[in-house]
C-alpha cells in the first residue's frame, strides 16, 4: 500500500484545519508532559515521544489512524512495564506513568469530538500531577501555559464550522480564563484552608545539607547545595551571627562508623524541665522548606513552640524539636528563642550517659592515645580546660577547613580518625566535631554531636534572613557536672570566619561562573536575590496562605473575633451575590446570539422585502442563485455580495463576525432592487 505523501509545508495558515488543530493539540500535550520527563521511567518517556511523533506524522500525511487493537496492545505492554518498574499499579509514580501513556495513546483515537474532549480533560488532570513534585513559580507558570493551550484546543473543538484562527481561539480562551480568574482568586482567599495535599522527599547525595546520620570520613568532597532550607524574619533585634545555631538532630549513638540519634520513635515522652532559658528573648517567624527529616531545626534555645498546622511536634530532652513524621511540606510559624540557656544541671540519665560514652574498642587507637596524653597534662576531670586545650591544638597544629579533604579510612575504617587528626589534618565540620567527641569520650566525659544550621546569609532577601543547605553544620556538646550540656564548636577554632561572619567555603567556580564574575562580580548574586525574593513572595502569599491570614483578612473587614463560622457566612454571601449578578447578566443578555446568526436574520429580513424566502438553513450560494433567478442582471451585484458572504463565513481565514461595510452594501443593493422593481411595475401598468 502506497504511503500518503507528506503535505508540502507552505506555512501554518495553509494547513488543513484538522491537521493544524491536531498539531497544536500535540504540541500542548508535549509541553505538558515534558516537565515529567525526569520523574518517568526511561521506557515511558521514549514510548510517549514515539507515539506523539507518529501522531504528528499521521497529521502531516493525512493518513488514517491505526485500529483500536494497536493502542490496546501498547497499553497492555505499558501496564506490564509499570508493574516491572514499580512492583505495583497503585501510588503516585505508577499513576502518573500510566496517565502519561494513556494521554499519548488517546491521541491515536481522535476520530470524533468526544475523543478530543477525553484528551482535553486528561490533559487538565495531568497538569495537576506536576504539583506532586514541585509547587515552584516556574512549574506554575509552565502549567498556566498548558491550561491556556488546552482551553484553546477546547474552544476550537466548539467551533466546528469555518476556519477560525489559532489567534482567535487563543484570545477567546484567554478572555474566558480572565473572566473566571476573579472567582478563582476569591475562592482561594476565602475557602477554608487545609493542610498541603502533597510533598514528596527526594533523596540527596553527598552534598551540604541536614541529615539524620553522619559517617565519619566516608565523603571525600562536599558539593555545595545552595537551596534554601529556612527563611527567618526576626520580629525583634536579631542575635549576632555567632549565636545563630539552629538545632537539628542530636547524634549520640556511635557504632564505629556511623553516628545516629538514640531514638526517633514516636510517641516520645514529654521533655523534662531540663531547659533553663536566660538572656534576651528573640521572637522570630520561620518558614521551613521540606527538610525530609522528622525534626524542626529551631534557633537555640526555643523552649516552647506554638501548634504547627498539620504537624504534631514535641521537644525532647536533648532540646530537639521532633515531629511525628518527616517534614515534607513547607511550614510557617512563629516562635521565641533566648540568647542564653542551660541544658540539664541535674544528674545525667544512666542510659544517655552510657550512649554518650560508648566507643568501639578498635576505633582510632592513635587518636585515643593522644587524648589520654592530653588528659594527663590538663587533667581529665576538668571538661572546660580540656575543651580549651583541644581548641588551642586545632588553632596551632596546622589544621585546614576544606570541603574536599579526600576520603579517610579507605584501607582501614578503624584508622579514619587517626588519618584526619594526626596525619593529613584536613576536613570540614563533621571531622572536627566527631573527633572532639571521640577525645572526650576516651577521657570518660559524656559527649555527643549536634547537627543543624549555623548562621544565615549576610544580605537580607525581601526582609528575611536566608538559611541555606550549605549552612548545615555539626558541632559538639560535652557534659559538665553541675552545669549540664555545654556547646563546643571546633570549627570556630579552625575557621572563625565561618561562625562569626557566616562566611561559608565555596567550591572552585566553573567556566560559566568565572565568565559571569569577570563581567559583573555581583551579577549572579543580584540575580539570585531577585529570584529568591519572587520565590519568597510566592511561598508566603500563595503556597503558605493559611487560615491565620484568612482570619487577619476578616479582622480587617470588621469582624471582631473571626471564626470558621464567620468565614463560611462571608463565603456563602459572596457566592450568592456573584450568582445573582450572573443571573442578572444572563437575563440582560438573553437575546445574545452568534453574530453570524444575527446577520442571517437581518439578511432574511432584507431579502423578504424583495419577496424572496431566505430560510435560516439556506447557504449564501443558494440565496445568490435565487436573487439571480428573480432579478437577472440587475441582481448581479447583490448575488456577488452573497458569494462574498460565503467566502468570509466558510472559507479560509473566516471572519469572527460580519463586516459592517458589507452589510451596508447589502442594504444599498436591496433598496436599489426594490426601487427598480417599483419602477418596472409602474411602467407595466
Amino acid at each position: 500500500m502506497a504511503l500518503t505523501p507528506i503535505l508540502p509545508w507552505r506555512g501554518w495558515r495553509h494547513l488543513p484545519r484538522d491537521a493544524r488543530d491536531t498539531l497544536f493539540l500535540l504540541g500542548v500535550i508535549a509541553w505538558t508532559v515534558l516537565p515529567h520527563a525526569g520523574h518517568l521511567p526511561v521506557w515511558c518517556a521514549l514510548l510517549t515521544g514515539m507515539v506523539l511523533l507518529w501522531r504528528t506524522h499521521l497529521a502531516f500525511t493525512n493518513a488514517p489512524l491505526p485500529g483500536r487493537w494497536l493502542p490496546i496492545a501498547v497499553l497492555a505492554v505499558a501496564i506490564v512495564l509499570t508493574l516491572v518498574s514499580f512492583r505495583t499499579l497503585l501510588g503516585k509514580e505508577p499513576g502518573v506513568t500510566l496517565l502519561v501513556v494513556l494521554m499519548a495513546l488517546k491521541t491515536l483515537e481522535l476520530r470524533a469530538r468526544r475523543d478530543a474532549f477525553v484528551v482535553f480533560f486528561l490533559g487538565f488532570f495531568l497538569v495537576l500531577t506536576h504539583f506532586f513534585y514541585s509547587q515552584s513559580i516556574a512549574v506554575a507558570a509552565a502549567m498556566l501555559g498548558s491550561v491556556w493551550g488546552l482551553l484553546t484546543a477546547l474552544v476550537l473543538a466548539h467551533m466546528p464550522v469555518g476556519q477560525p484562527s489559532l489567534r482567535q481561539a487563543g484570545g477567546l480562551a484567554l478572555r474566558t480564563a480572565a473572566l473566571g480568574a476573579p472567582i478563582m482568586v476569591l475562592l482561594f482567599v476565602m475557602f477554608p484552608r487545609i493542610g498541603p495535599l502533597w510533598g514528596v522527599p527526594q533523596d540527596g547525595l553527598a552534598s551540604t545539607g541536614l541529615s539524620n546520620s553522619l559517617s565519619f570520613g566516608s565523603v571525600a568532597e562536599l558539593a555545595v547545595d545552595d537551596r534554601i532550607a529556612m527563611r527567618i524574619r526576626f520580629l525583634d533585634a536579631p542575635p549576632p551571627a555567632e549565636s545563630m545555631y539552629f538545632r537539628g538532630p542530636v547524634l549520640t549513638r556511635f557504632d564505629g562508623n556511623e553516628w545516629t540519634p538514640i531514638t526517633t520513635d514516636f510517641p516520645l515522652p514529654m521533655a523534662r524541665d531540663t531547659l533553663e532559658v536566660r538572656g534576651r528573648a528573640v521572637r522570630y517567624e520561620v518558614t521551613v522548606e521540606p527538610l525530609r527529616l522528622p525534626v524542626l531545626a529551631m534557633l537555640e534555645a526555643t523552649p516552647q513552640l506554638p501548634p504547627v498546622e498539620g504537624l504534631w511536634t514535641r521537644r525532647r530532652d536533648d532540646m530537639t524539636w521532633a515531629t511525628i513524621r518527616p517534614v515534607r511540606e513547607r511550614l510557617r510559624f512563629t516562635a521565641t528563642a533566648h540568647t542564653g540557656y542551660r541544658l540539664a544541671a541535674e544528674e545525667l540519665a544512666s542510659s544517655v550517659r552510657a550512649e554518650s560514652l560508648r566507643l568501639p574498642a578498635d576505633v582510632a587507637p592513635r587518636t585515643r592515645a593522644w587524648a589520654r596524653a592530653l588528659g594527663e597534662r590538663v587533667g581529665g576531670n576538668n571538661p572546660a580546660a580540656l575543651a580549651t586545650a583541644v581548641m588551642n591544638h586545632i588553632r596551632t597544629a596546622g589544621y585546614t577547613y576544606t570541603l574536599a579533604p579526600g576520603a579517610y579510612g579507605e584501607t582501614d575504617r578503624r584508622a579514619a580518625f587517626d588519618e584526619f587528626w594526626l596525619d593529613r589534618r584536613e576536613g570540614f565540620c563533621e571531622h572536627f566535631a566527631a573527633t572532639f567527641v571521640l577525645i572526650f569520650r576516651e577521657l570518660g566525659i559524656p559527649a555527643r554531636i549536634v547537627t543543624g544550621f549555623q548562621g544565615t546569609d549576610t544580605a537580607l532577601v525581601d526582609g528575611y534572613h536566608v538559611v541555606r543547605q550549605s549552612q548545615a553544620h555539626a558541632w559538639a556538646e560535652y557534659w559538665q557536672e553541675g552545669r549540664g550540656w555545654v556547646r563546643a564548636d571546633p570549627t570556630a577554632a579552625v575557621a572563625p570566619e565561618r561562625i562569626f561572619n557566616s562566611r561559608n567555603l565555596r567550591p572552585a567556580p566553573g567556566l560559566l561562573n568565572n565568565a559571569l564574575d569577570t563581567m559583573s562580580p555581583r551579577f549572579v548574586t543580584q540575580l539570585r536575590a531577585l529570584w529568591e525574593t519572587l520565590d519568597n513572595r510566592w511561598n508566603q502569599w500563595v503556597l503558605n496562605y493559611s487560615r491565620g491570614q484568612q482570619f487577619d483578612l476578616l479582622s480587617q473587614l470588621g469582624f471582631e473575633s473571626p471564626s470558621w463560622q464567620d468565614l463560611a457566612k462571608l463565603l456563602v454571601l459572596t457566592l450568592a451575590t456573584l450568582a445573582l449578578l450572573g443571573a442578572a447578566w444572563a437575563w440582560w443578555n438573553r437575546q445574545r446570539q452568534d453574530p453570524w446568526q444575527r446577520q442571517a436574520a437581518a439578511l432574511a429580513r432584507q431579502l423578504a422585502k424583495l419577496g424572496l424566502d431566505a430560510p435560516r438553513h439556506a447557504p449564501p450560494r443558494q440565496l445568490a442563485a435565487a436573487v439571480h433567478d428573480r432579478f437577472g442582471t440587475p441582481g448581479a451585484p447583490l448575488a456577488a455580495l452573497l458569494l462574498v458572504l460565503e467566502r468570509e463565513r466558510y472559507g479560509r481565514g473566516a471572519r469572527p463576525r460580519p463586516s459592517a461595510a458589507w452589510f451596508a452594501d447589502v442594504r444599498t443593493e436591496t433598496r436599489r432592487l426594490r426601487s427598480a422593481a417599483r419602477t418596472l411595475a409602474a411602467e407595466t401598468r
